[in-house]
């Protein structure tokens, strides 16, 4: 398979299913290189991490969204996502940070570990004998540990959880006009639904992030603060189920590995790393460049070129990873840049780690039995990887 073939079979169904082969067929053909659509694709772990923290590579922000798609407001999903620190640059972009950072505390995180801890058991004791595991744990619980942060209501995370999953098709580069619609829908459904938490409290503060960032003053403006809590809802839930269920997949169909780690829980945050190494959540991000820049073995982008960084691809670099298609809790140094990095790190990062850290362990040693039961069905997407079902017996 030719690199251009190669590029071309993850736009297809089969390629998105398994974008490995693909990955490696381009990182052979050259860490960098111009694609027929006029963008760079980047494809090492060195490259990578280099220009994710390079601040000379921005992002595709509002004022480039308004170049390019007059109308993207008019999509209320498109809108949350444009609108929030995940689609800023400096300084608007740093302002925002500080005050998300600001609430979303290393202390208020390490202090949700029970929060979580609870909502993983009774999800356990109320799997049936047969399950989807994503319908049953993988989906519920991130909702559920989001939603407490936030402040939001038992009783609305069911509602939340349809909407979240309906806006994530905009971090997609292709998807449908009903997509879009459904989308637009949910975006809506969330700004209605936040302004009224946020007025409420205002009146009544309680220990949430919704009270913190409406707290924040004139830091924010009022669509920033709707935008941000749309996107640490959606961010919140959708990497994280899709981390569970993928984890989850490669623990029962290594079954030497998830004894190991029966036996030794400890052990968890080197298993959660090789899962977020071995099969990312995020395969991919766009970047722009600000200026020229220099990329090593005569490689050099102009400025405003578009980059697209295969995240997948950087996690599995044979110069950065001995072996890096095996399976290895073990290894040692597993620094995947799944998450990103520099200043557009994901913020969520460390919740999303301590929830598989808690869920794992918990699954494994409370159901000794767990075992996958059928076919998993993958979600079609390109850059949110993940199962849309993940048949298991509870034993």
């Amino acid at each position: 398979m030719d690199y251009q073939t190669a590029l071309g079979s993850l736009f297809s169904p089969e390629g998105r299913h398994d974008p490995y082969p693909a990955y490696d067929v381009l990182r052979a053909h050259a860490p960098a290189f111009l694609a027929p659509d006029e963008r760079w694709y980047v494809t090492t772990h060195a490259l990578t991490n280099r220009l994710l923290r390079d601040p000379a590579v921005r992002l595709a922000d509002s004022r480039d969204y308004d170049q390019f798609w007059p109308e993207w407001r008019q999509n209320r999903g498109v809108a949350s996502v444009v609108l929030s620190m995940l689609q800023m640059n400096p300084p608007d972009h740093t302002r925002v940070r500080r005050v998300a950072a600001a609430t979303f505390t290393a202390r208020r995180i390490a202090a949700v570990r029970d929060v979580i801890a609870g909502q993983a058991e009774e999800l356990i004791k109320a799997m049936p004998a047969t399950a989807d595991f994503m319908t049953s744990f993988a989906y519920p619980l991130p909702i559920g540990v989001i939603c407490a942060l936030l402040g939001v209501p038992d009783s609305d995370r069911a509602w939340f959880r349809q909407r979240a999953a309906d806006l994530t098709v905009v971090l997609e580069p292709i998807s449908t006009v009903a997509e879009m619609e459904l989308a637009d829908a949910a975006g809506r459904d969330l700004e209605d639904y936040f302004v009224g938490l946020i007025a409420e409290r205002r009146r009544h503060p309680q220990e949430d992030l919704t009270s913190a960032l409406a707290a924040s003053g004139d830091t924010l403006t009022g669509e920033e603060m709707l935008a941000n809590l749309v996107l640490l809802l959606v961010a919140g839930f959708e990497t994280t189920a899709n981390l569970l269920g993928l984890g989850l997949h490669l623990l029962l169909s290594r079954p030497a590995e998830a004894e190991r780690l029966r036996a030794h829980p400890d052990r968890a945050p080197a298993f959660v790393e090789e899962i977020l190494r071995y099969d990312s959540p995020v395969q991919l991000t766009s970047r722009f460049t600000t200026e020229p820049l220099d990329l090593g073995d005569g490689l050099s982008v102009p400025a405003g070129a578009g980059l697209t960084m295969l995240l997948g691809s950087a996690n599995r670099d044979p110069a950065r990873y001995d072996d890096p298609h095996r399976f290895d809790p073990a290894r040692p140094n597993i620094q995947p840049v799944s998450f990103g990095g520099g200043a557009h790190y994901c913020l969520g990062a460390p919740l999303a780690r301590l929830e598989a850290q808690v869920a794992f362990p918990l699954l494994l040693t409370t159901l000794p039995g767990l075992a996958l039961t059928g076919e998993a069905e993958r979600r079609d997407r390109l850059v949110l990887r993940g199962f849309s079902a993940l048949p298991v017996t509870t034993g």
